[in-house]
Protein backbone atom coordinates (compact mmCIF):
# COMPACT_ATOMS: atom_id res chain seq x y z
CA UNK A 1 0.00 0.00 0.00
CA UNK A 2 3.32 2.43 -0.15
CA UNK A 3 2.38 3.59 -3.61
CA UNK A 4 -0.25 6.24 -1.53
CA UNK A 5 2.52 7.80 0.05
CA UNK A 6 4.08 8.31 -3.12
CA UNK A 7 3.08 11.86 -3.82
CA UNK A 8 2.36 12.08 -7.56
CA UNK A 9 0.18 9.38 -7.03
CA UNK A 10 -1.68 10.83 -4.45
CA UNK A 11 -1.85 14.39 -5.92
CA UNK A 12 -3.80 12.29 -9.22
CA UNK A 13 -5.90 9.89 -6.35
CA UNK A 14 -6.68 13.25 -4.70
CA UNK A 15 -8.46 14.70 -7.32
CA UNK A 16 -11.31 11.99 -7.81
CA UNK A 17 -14.35 12.18 -6.86
CA UNK A 18 -14.56 9.44 -4.51
CA UNK A 19 -11.54 11.43 -2.58
CA UNK A 20 -13.37 14.75 -3.32
CA UNK A 21 -16.48 14.22 -1.74
CA UNK A 22 -16.81 11.46 0.23
CA UNK A 23 -19.51 8.27 0.36
CA UNK A 24 -21.80 10.45 -1.82
CA UNK A 25 -19.77 10.34 -5.01
CA UNK A 26 -18.35 6.34 -4.88
CA UNK A 27 -20.43 4.12 -7.32
CA UNK A 28 -21.19 1.43 -4.99
CA UNK A 29 -22.36 3.28 -1.93
CA UNK A 30 -25.87 2.88 -2.67
CA UNK A 31 -25.50 -0.94 -2.30
CA UNK A 32 -22.67 -0.68 0.29
CA UNK A 33 -24.88 1.21 2.97
CA UNK A 34 -27.79 -1.18 2.84
CA UNK A 35 -25.65 -4.01 3.97
CA UNK A 36 -23.77 -2.18 7.31
CA UNK A 37 -25.99 -3.56 10.27
CA UNK A 38 -26.85 -0.96 13.11
CA UNK A 39 -23.74 0.32 14.33
CA UNK A 40 -25.08 2.00 17.07
CA UNK A 41 -23.06 1.08 20.32
CA UNK A 42 -20.76 -0.88 18.20
CA UNK A 43 -16.94 -1.37 18.17
CA UNK A 44 -16.07 -1.03 15.03
CA UNK A 45 -12.49 -1.66 13.03
CA UNK A 46 -11.83 -0.19 9.84
CA UNK A 47 -8.96 -2.26 7.77
CA UNK A 48 -7.49 0.27 5.33
CA UNK A 49 -9.45 3.44 6.70
CA UNK A 50 -7.88 5.70 3.65
CA UNK A 51 -9.70 9.35 4.23
CA UNK A 52 -11.42 8.31 6.73
CA UNK A 53 -14.93 8.13 5.30
CA UNK A 54 -16.58 4.77 6.66
CA UNK A 55 -14.82 5.62 10.31
CA UNK A 56 -16.81 8.55 10.30
CA UNK A 57 -19.91 6.86 8.90
CA UNK A 58 -19.95 4.69 11.75
CA UNK A 59 -18.82 6.99 14.26
CA UNK A 60 -21.95 9.39 13.06
CA UNK A 61 -24.67 6.66 13.67
CA UNK A 62 -23.54 5.96 16.83
CA UNK A 63 -20.68 3.52 16.61
CA UNK A 64 -19.01 3.04 20.41
CA UNK A 65 -15.53 3.14 18.93
CA UNK A 66 -13.75 2.75 15.57
CA UNK A 67 -10.48 2.10 14.94
CA UNK A 68 -8.97 3.20 11.83
CA UNK A 69 -5.69 1.44 10.54
CA UNK A 70 -4.14 2.08 7.03
CA UNK A 71 -0.18 1.55 5.86
CA UNK A 72 0.03 5.06 4.31
CA UNK A 73 1.00 7.88 6.48
CA UNK A 74 -0.57 10.39 4.06
CA UNK A 75 -3.91 8.30 4.59
CA UNK A 76 -3.78 8.50 8.22
CA UNK A 77 -2.93 12.41 8.04
CA UNK A 78 -5.71 13.22 5.66
CA UNK A 79 -8.33 11.05 7.26
CA UNK A 80 -7.44 12.59 10.64
CA UNK A 81 -7.70 16.17 8.94
CA UNK A 82 -11.61 15.15 6.75
CA UNK A 83 -12.43 12.87 9.19
CA UNK A 84 -12.25 13.12 13.02
CA UNK A 85 -14.31 12.68 15.54
CA UNK A 86 -13.65 11.70 18.84
CA UNK A 87 -14.57 7.99 18.93
CA UNK A 88 -12.24 7.08 16.12
CA UNK A 89 -8.95 6.20 16.53
CA UNK A 90 -6.83 6.83 13.44
CA UNK A 91 -3.31 4.49 13.45
CA UNK A 92 -0.38 4.03 10.86
CA UNK A 93 -0.31 0.31 10.50
CA UNK A 94 -0.30 -2.16 7.36
CA UNK A 95 -3.02 -4.97 7.85
CA UNK A 96 -0.07 -7.44 8.16
CA UNK A 97 1.18 -6.02 11.09
CA UNK A 98 -2.18 -5.41 13.20
CA UNK A 99 -2.44 -7.41 16.36
CA UNK A 100 -6.36 -8.20 15.78
CA UNK A 101 -7.18 -8.64 19.34
CA UNK A 102 -9.32 -11.86 20.32
CA UNK A 103 -12.78 -11.31 20.25
CA UNK A 104 -12.56 -6.89 20.55
CA UNK A 105 -14.80 -6.24 17.70
CA UNK A 106 -18.76 -6.23 16.57
CA UNK A 107 -17.85 -5.04 13.51
CA UNK A 108 -14.78 -5.26 10.72
CA UNK A 109 -15.07 -3.06 7.82
CA UNK A 110 -12.81 -2.75 4.91
CA UNK A 111 -13.22 -0.80 1.31
CA UNK A 112 -11.35 -1.50 -1.98
CA UNK A 113 -8.48 -2.88 0.14
CA UNK A 114 -8.65 -6.50 0.38
CA UNK A 115 -6.85 -6.78 -3.48
CA UNK A 116 -3.92 -5.45 -2.71
CA UNK A 117 -3.23 -9.09 -0.21
CA UNK A 118 -1.89 -11.93 -1.14
CA UNK A 119 -3.18 -14.26 1.25
CA UNK A 120 -7.01 -13.98 1.95
CA UNK A 121 -7.52 -16.69 4.11
CA UNK A 122 -4.91 -15.11 6.76
CA UNK A 123 -6.81 -12.01 7.01
CA UNK A 124 -10.58 -14.07 6.89
CA UNK A 125 -8.18 -16.06 10.18
CA UNK A 126 -7.65 -12.77 11.90
CA UNK A 127 -10.59 -10.93 11.30
CA UNK A 128 -12.69 -13.96 12.56
CA UNK A 129 -10.34 -14.00 15.68
CA UNK A 130 -11.02 -10.65 16.64
CA UNK A 131 -14.87 -10.47 16.08
CA UNK A 132 -17.20 -10.76 18.73
CA UNK A 133 -19.71 -13.76 18.42
CA UNK A 134 -21.90 -13.05 15.69
CA UNK A 135 -19.88 -10.20 14.62
CA UNK A 136 -19.74 -9.21 11.01
CA UNK A 137 -17.19 -8.72 8.57
CA UNK A 138 -18.37 -6.34 5.55
CA UNK A 139 -15.57 -5.76 2.75
CA UNK A 140 -15.80 -4.46 -0.82
CA UNK A 141 -13.34 -5.87 -3.18
CA UNK A 142 -12.25 -5.54 -7.06
CA UNK A 143 -14.43 -7.69 -8.86
CA UNK A 144 -12.52 -10.64 -10.39
CA UNK A 145 -13.57 -10.19 -13.59
CA UNK A 146 -11.64 -6.57 -13.46
CA UNK A 147 -8.78 -8.33 -11.48
CA UNK A 148 -8.38 -11.06 -13.77
CA UNK A 149 -6.16 -9.70 -16.39
CA UNK A 150 -3.49 -6.88 -15.78
CA UNK A 151 -5.05 -4.30 -18.17
CA UNK A 152 -7.72 -3.93 -16.40
CA UNK A 153 -9.07 -1.98 -19.60
CA UNK A 154 -11.29 -2.46 -22.64
CA UNK A 155 -10.58 -4.05 -26.25
CA UNK A 156 -11.23 -1.26 -28.46
CA UNK A 157 -12.83 -1.04 -31.82
CA UNK A 158 -12.42 2.21 -33.68
CA UNK A 159 -11.38 3.75 -30.58
CA UNK A 160 -14.73 2.52 -28.31
CA UNK A 161 -14.88 -0.17 -26.15
CA UNK A 162 -16.15 -3.00 -27.40
CA UNK A 163 -15.51 -6.16 -24.81
CA UNK A 164 -13.56 -6.66 -21.39
CA UNK A 165 -11.46 -9.42 -21.42
CA UNK A 166 -11.21 -12.08 -18.83
CA UNK A 167 -7.93 -13.62 -19.31
CA UNK A 168 -6.40 -16.09 -16.82
CA UNK A 169 -9.22 -15.90 -14.65
CA UNK A 170 -7.97 -19.41 -13.08
CA UNK A 171 -4.53 -17.93 -12.27
CA UNK A 172 -4.74 -16.00 -8.77
CA UNK A 173 -1.70 -14.17 -7.84
CA UNK A 174 -0.07 -10.91 -8.21
CA UNK A 175 -0.92 -8.60 -11.06
CA UNK A 176 0.81 -5.68 -12.17
CA UNK A 177 -1.24 -2.60 -13.78
CA UNK A 178 -1.51 0.73 -14.25
CA UNK A 179 -3.52 2.92 -11.91
CA UNK A 180 -3.88 6.74 -12.12
CA UNK A 181 -0.24 6.67 -14.17
CA UNK A 182 1.52 4.74 -11.85
CA UNK A 183 2.77 1.12 -11.84
CA UNK A 184 0.74 -0.78 -9.57
CA UNK A 185 0.79 -4.06 -7.66
CA UNK A 186 -2.49 -5.57 -6.87
CA UNK A 187 -3.35 -9.54 -6.40
CA UNK A 188 -6.38 -11.18 -8.16
CA UNK A 189 -8.31 -13.81 -6.47
CA UNK A 190 -11.07 -15.99 -7.96
CA UNK A 191 -14.60 -15.70 -6.47
CA UNK A 192 -14.04 -19.50 -4.97
CA UNK A 193 -10.91 -17.96 -2.89
CA UNK A 194 -13.05 -14.86 -2.12
CA UNK A 195 -16.51 -16.64 -1.13
CA UNK A 196 -14.88 -20.40 -0.17
CA UNK A 197 -12.23 -18.63 1.73
CA UNK A 198 -14.78 -16.76 3.68
CA UNK A 199 -16.65 -20.29 4.43
CA UNK A 200 -13.34 -22.21 5.57
CA UNK A 201 -12.57 -19.42 8.11
CA UNK A 202 -16.08 -19.92 10.12
CA UNK A 203 -18.02 -17.50 8.85
CA UNK A 204 -21.87 -17.71 7.31
CA UNK A 205 -22.29 -15.46 4.22
CA UNK A 206 -25.30 -12.89 4.37
CA UNK A 207 -24.81 -10.94 1.29
CA UNK A 208 -23.09 -11.02 -1.87
CA UNK A 209 -23.74 -8.81 -4.18
CA UNK A 210 -21.67 -6.85 -7.75
CA UNK A 211 -22.15 -3.28 -7.98
CA UNK A 212 -23.35 -1.80 -10.58
CA UNK A 213 -24.43 1.85 -11.27
CA UNK A 214 -27.24 3.44 -9.61
CA UNK A 215 -30.49 3.68 -11.53
CA UNK A 216 -30.17 7.13 -12.10
CA UNK A 217 -26.72 6.56 -14.12
CA UNK A 218 -27.74 3.53 -15.85
CA UNK A 219 -29.98 5.62 -18.98
CA UNK A 220 -26.99 8.03 -19.69
CA UNK A 221 -24.87 4.58 -19.16
CA UNK A 222 -23.78 2.93 -22.97
CA UNK A 223 -24.61 -0.89 -22.36
CA UNK A 224 -20.91 -1.83 -22.79
CA UNK A 225 -19.64 0.45 -19.96
CA UNK A 226 -22.32 -1.18 -17.06
CA UNK A 227 -20.61 -4.19 -15.65
CA UNK A 228 -19.19 -4.75 -11.94
CA UNK A 229 -16.02 -3.10 -11.08
CA UNK A 230 -16.62 -4.34 -7.42
CA UNK A 231 -17.77 -7.20 -5.44
CA UNK A 232 -19.60 -6.49 -2.24
CA UNK A 233 -19.57 -9.36 0.72
CA UNK A 234 -21.31 -9.64 3.89
CA UNK A 235 -20.21 -12.34 6.19
CA UNK A 236 -21.17 -12.95 10.08
CA UNK A 237 -18.76 -15.22 12.10
CA UNK A 238 -20.49 -18.15 13.52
Amino acid sequence: MQIYDDLVFFAAYSKMDRSKYGLSAAGEWHQLEKLFPNVNGLAVLDLGCGYGWHSKYCAKNGAASVIGIDGSRTMIAEAERRNPDPRITYKVCALEDYDYPAESYDLVLSNLVLHYLDDLKWVYLKVHSCLKPGGVLLFNIEHPTFTASPEQDWVYQDGKPDHWPVDRYFYPGERETHFLGCPVKKYHHTLTQILGGMLDCGFVLEAVEEAMPAEEMIPVMPDEMRRPMMLLVKGRKK
